[in-house]
């Protein structure tokens, strides 16, 4: 066995375990996310034994590489016709939700007194996409390990609350279906959170919620892009950090995967397979990123982080709710 293999397996076998677990978990319970399973299991874990410091590098090869394929691979969920058919409001609209949802969460960590890489990350996993995107510009951001923990953590504590949060307000509203289900999917930081509280507000409300999701999703890649500009030009990168690439490659793979599920050239049952296969790579990536959020870290950052998560949920939830108003899908 390679000794590479061998320094792998100790951490890769756990995370992979899970994820069989928490899938097949998912299949029996379809109302229990994978993804969200897998990283409470994690940070559960990681809080009450020791984890070996042989099980090192499996993790963090789970965070990283296992993490991005799982995000290339989600790329082809979605068609650019199922963009489209959103309607031109909706979608300058989600563009406008994301865009003004970061600025304002790194306007208001700034004033906080924050640090960049942790707004960065706090920024684009609460306006995009999650725990995948705090870990997929977690080298843009140049954020250490503490730092990635702090952001997921913020994203599992508050995606969370609003599951049962977002389809209540909704309601008291007065929304119908659609209008839930759009305001759900452009305000809710995890595609899985999206998945759980679309679903409890309706059918349809879950398929406008997952299109609106999913095209917040896209936006990760021009997202990285801009961001590594930014980083490049700012030249602040710590010591020895290696400067971020312009377009990161799981960035290019994700477009990509998009292009190709737009053609509808792959087979059903294949495509059934691979949405699968993403599904558990993604939650062994969730086990291996929950097992660094630990809580005496989350203490020892304080309060101020946690106070901008709850400030940038309630931001994004009222820009979507004046994107719900402005679109016109209100009263659908």
């Amino acid at each position: 066995m390679p000794s590479s293999l061998r320094t792998l397996l100790p951490g890769l076998v756990p995370c992979l375990l899970v994820a069989v677990i928490a899938v097949a978990v998912n299949l029996a319970v379809p109302a229990l996310s994978p993804l969200l399973l897998a990283i409470v299991l994690g940070a559960v874990l990681t809080n009450i034994v020791s984890i070996p410091d042989s099980w090192g590098e499996g993790v963090q090869f789970s965070s990283k590489k296992l993490l991005r394929v799982g995000i290339v691979l989600l790329g082809l969920q979605l068609a650019v016709g199922d963009i489209l058919s959103l309607g031109w409001r909706v979608i300058v609209g989600v563009v406008l939700v994301v865009t003004l949802s970061l600025v304002g969460t790194l306007a208001m960590a700034r004033l906080l007194g924050i640090s960049r890489p942790l707004s960065i990350l706090i920024a684009c996993g609460f306006s995009i996409c999650g725990a995948a995107a705090v870990a997929g510009v977690e080298d843009i951001a140049d954020a250490d390990e503490e730092e990635v923990a702090t952001a997921i953590a913020l994203v599992v504590l508050f995606g969370t609350l609003m599951i049962p949060l977002a389809p209540l307000a909704a309601h008291a509203m007065g929304m119908g279906e659609v209008a839930g289900g759009t305001w759900i999917g452009a305000s809710i930081h995890e595609v899985a959170q999206v998945v759980a509280a679309g679903g409890a507000y309706g059918a349809a409300a879950l398929s406008v919620a997952v299109i609106v999701k999913l095209t917040r999703v896209v936006l990760l890649a021009p997202v990285a892009v801009a961001l590594s500009f930014a980083e490049r030009s700012r030249g602040t990168l710590r010591e020895g950090a290696k400067r971020p690439p312009i377009v990161p490659l799981f960035v290019v793979g994700f477009l990509v995967m998009i292009g190709i599920g737009s053609l509808h050239i792959i087979p059903a049952g294949a495509l059934s397979g691979l949405k699968l296969l993403q599904t558990g790579l993604l939650a062994a990536a969730m086990f291996a990123l929950g097992l660094g959020v630990k809580v005496k870290g989350l203490m020892r950052v304080g309060g101020r982080p946690v106070i901008l998560g709850a400030l940038s949920t309630v931001w994004i939830a009222l820009l979507a709710l004046a994107m719900v108003v402005l679109s016109g899908t209100m009263g659908a």
